[in-house]
Order: structure tokens, then sequence, then C-alpha cells
């Protein structure tokens, strides 16, 4: 799948010397969600500010669909919607109004039944005639939604889109952004709640420190990196670990009653936990509890930040 977004060496340094960004090389494919993951302050926004000329880069390349964002950028930049993680918007305007004027701000022509669409779709049209000031937080993100989408953009920037709404709002956002990615945009999202990015990516880009830690295909990631996690009670207490387990990856709890077997999905298929299971019993080992526990992103997410802080200290 071919590249809609190709970003080399994309390096920002602020006027203090912080080093936001440190020489960044990401491609987005055509028409997928691409989630990015960072902790805060890790050069998430910024690398989208820089993308959408709100940042001014101290180096590199941005090709929006072949076109240079650094000389091309009216053209570049309206092939691209961006809704950011402020309520930045003019709070007495109309919910259709100031849709209307963000499409036009980009050159299009003035096209009520597009507004039409865009309101429906997000389900602000019976809101259209309210001002921004009198909607609920959730509604106030949907309106800055429908601003991003008003001039059709190929690819959206979604900066912390869930951020403030509630669980069922968050959801019905989900199946939208799903939807949107139906019709052929690309989405690159940014999120705090991992299960955003587990619901919803098709790839998973963690950033740290302003460097891009790994890029990966969300399945891929959780199948190489998840793992599988059992806790097994023993009927009596152990001494050590018998020989024929010697091998195995388990850990005897200092009392002795309790066995730690922590596998790879890659390994599960090898040494899974039926195997566990008749290795015990060939070796004697009686248990009565057998509780697991499977990576999810989160978990992985984590491991990799806090191995990145671990190596930058040592």
């Amino acid at each position: 799948m071919n590249a809609i977004l190709s970003i080399s060496g994309l390096s920002k340094t602020y006027a203090g010397g912080h080093q936001a960004l440190k020489s960044v090389d990401l491609e987005i494919r055509r028409g997928e969600i691409f989630a990015l993951l960072g902790p805060n302050g890790a050069g998430k926004t910024t690398l989208i500010g820089a993308v959408c000329g709100l940042v001014r880069p101290t180096a590199g390349t941005i090709l929006v669909d072949g076109e240079d964002a650094r000389h091309h950028w009216r053209k570049a930049r309206a092939r691209i919607g961006l809704v950011p993680q402020e309520l930045s918007t003019d709070m007495f305007e109309h919910v259709a109004h100031t849709v209307a004027f963000s499409r036009g701000l980009f050159g299009k022509r003035r096209d009520p039944a597009i507004v039409e669409k865009i309101l429906r779709s997000l389900s602000l049209w019976e809101k259209r005639d309210a001002k921004i000031m009198q909607l609920s937080g959730g509604m106030k993100r949907r309106v800055l939604i429908a601003k991003a989408l008003s001039h059709e953009p190929d690819i959206l920037f979604l900066d912390e889109p869930s951020a403030g709404v509630d669980v069922e709002l968050r959801r019905e956002m989900w199946a939208m952004i799903g939807g949107l990615r139906d019709q052929g945009v690309t989405i690159i999202l940014t999120t705090h709640y991992i299960e955003e990015a587990e619901e919803m990516a098709d790839r998973i880009g963690i950033i740290n420190k302003g460097e891009i830690v790994l890029v990966e295909e969300k399945k891929a990631l959780l199948a190489k990196l998840g793992k599988t996690e059992a806790i097994v009670g023993l009927t009596a207490p152990l001494e050590a670990l018998p020989a024929g387990l010697a091998d195995w990856p388990l850990s005897l709890s200092g009392d002795g009653l309790t066995l730690t077997y922590t596998i790879t999905a890659e390994e599960a298929e090898a040494r899974g936990l039926a195997q566990l299971v008749k290795r015990l019993e060939a070796e004697g080992v009686d248990f009565r509890t057998l509780d697991t526990h499977r990576s999810s992103l989160e978990d992985i997410f984590v491991d990799l930040v806090d191995g990145a802080r671990a190596g930058a200290v040592a």
C-alpha cells in the first residue's frame, strides 16, 4: 500500500534549546488508521503541528501525497483535516455556520448538502442552529471534528479525540472514525486511551522523547511483544522446581505455593498452557488454581516506554 504521508529526518528544536523531535522518519499508508502513542511531552502534538503547518520544523521533509508541505503548504494543508486537543472555536457561533465557514477557509465552494451530511454523520444536525457555548463537552468535540471534515480532506489528524467524553460517546466516535476509514480517509490519531488504539488502529507507532521507538502492525505487535502469564496455585509447597521443569520459563514464589509461568505469543505454540498442565502432572505437581493474563497493548506500551527510560538512565 503506497504512502499518503512521508516524513523524513523531521526535527524540531525550540528557542530554549528543547529538542521536541529528533530526526523522525515515518510513513503513513493510504486508507489506514494509524495510532501514535506516547507519554506526555513525547512529541506527538509537535509532530502533528509540523505536518499541519502550525509548527516550523528545524529540519526534515514532509510529503503529503507527494506534495512538499514546506514549499507548497497551501496545497498540502488542503488535503489535511485537524481536530486539536483544545476546544478552540468561537463559542458564540452557530454550529452549521462555523462548519460552513471552515469549509470556505480552504477555498471550497458553499455546499449546504455537504455540511448537512457531515452534521448528520456526527449526530449534530438537530443542534445545527445552536450556539457552540450551549453544547455539552462531547458535542463541542464533535463540532471540531465536523470543522476538520468540512473541506473533505484525505487525511484526518485526531489529537486526543475522546478526551473529556463519556464511554458511550467514545464508542460512537470509534464507529464514526471507522466509517471515515471505510470512505477512504486516512486517520492518524493520538490517544491516552490505549483501548482506543487497540480497538481501531491498523498500525501502532510509539514515540518517546521526540524519537519513534517502534512502528508495527497492531496484530503483529500484540503477537510479538504480548505475553501470557499463568499463576498456578499449588496444593502443597515446593522447596524447589523439579528437574523436569528446570528448562521451562517458571518461577517459584518464596513460600513455594505459587508458580508463575510467562511466555510470548510465539512461544505459546510450542509451550502453551495445555503443555504446561501435562508437564506438571508428569512431574507429580498438584495444583488447585490456574489464573491467566494476556498482555494488552497498554502492557506493551508501558514496557517499551519504561525500557526506553531505563536505557536513557543507564
